[in-house]
C-alpha cells in the first residue's frame, strides 16, 4: 500500500530555499519513508507565508487528497507578526483534530528558535528565543491534546544554525538545501513512526 502523505505548513514545510525539489523536507522525508520499506506519495499544501490561521484552506486542499499521514511545520510567521500564542496554538489544534478525525496519522513541528536567524540583532536574542518557546511550548500542548505527534526541529536543531551560516539560504532567513537536511533529520524518527501507525 501506498501512503499518500500530505505536507502543510509555511514556507519550510514548502522548501523555500533548497536549491533543488528533492532537497525539500518534504522530498527528503518522503525518501526516508522509502528507504525504510514505507512506500509513500508526498504532496505539498503548504503556502509561503502562511500563518497558523491560514491552516484551514490548507486542510481543506489535503483532506481532498484523503492522505494517511500528515505534517504540519507552522509557527514562524505568527511569530513575526507577533500573534498571541494560545491563539496560534487553537488554530493549530483545530487543523490537526480535522485531520485526525479524518484518519490521518499528524507529525507537527512547532515553531523554530528565530533568535537563531542572522538578521536578530544579538541584543535580541534572548528576547527572541523566549518568545519563539512560549508560541513552541503551547503549539506543542495543544497538538498531543488533540493526539497528534511533536516533532522537534525548532528548539532542539537550532544550535546547529547559530555556528553553520551555510544552512541558511542567500536571504539569511530560510534554510539552504543543507539546512533542510538538518530539519529532515530531527523529524524523520517521528514521521517514520506516524507512518508505521498509519499503516
Amino acid at each position: 500500500m501506498t501512503l499518500k502523505f500530505a505536507v502543510f505548513g509555511d514556507s519550510i514545510a514548502y522548501g523555500q530555499g533548497a536549491s533543488a525539489t528533492a532537497d525539500t523536507v518534504a522530498q527528503r522525508l518522503s525518501a526516508d519513508l522509502t528507504a525504510h520499506d514505507l512506500p509513500n506519495e508526498v504532496r505539498v499544501f503548504a503556502v509561503p507565508g502562511a500563518q497558523s490561521r491560514d491552516l484551514p484552506a490548507q486542510v481543506d486542499r489535503g483532506l481532498a487528497w484523503r492522505p494517511r499521514l500528515a505534517l504540519i511545520i507552522i509557527g514562524a510567521n505568527d511569530l513575526t507578526r507577533f500573534v498571541p500564542p494560545e491563539q496560534a496554538a487553537a488554530q493549530l489544534a483545530a487543523a490537526v483534530r480535522r485531520l485526525r478525525a479524518a484518519g490521518a496519522e499528524v507529525v507537527v513541528a512547532p515553531a523554530p528558535d528565530l533568535s537563531v536567524v542572522p538578521w536578530v540583532p544579538p541584543q535580541m536574542r534572548a528576547v527572541v528565543r523566549a518568545g519563539s518557546r512560549v508560541l513552541h511550548d503551547a503549539q506543542s500542548r495543544a497538538v498531543l491534546a488533540e493526539g497528534a505527534r511533536v516533532a522537534d526541529f525548532g528548539m532542539s536543531s537550532s544550535a546547529g544554525f547559530v555556528v553553520d551560516p551555510g544552512l541558511f539560504s542567500a536571504d539569511r532567513f530560510h534554510p539552504s538545501s543543507a539546512g533542510y537536511a538538518v530539519i529532515a533529520g530531527a523529524l524523520a524518527g517521528t514521521v517514520r513512526e506516524a507512518a508505521t501507525a498509519a499503516r
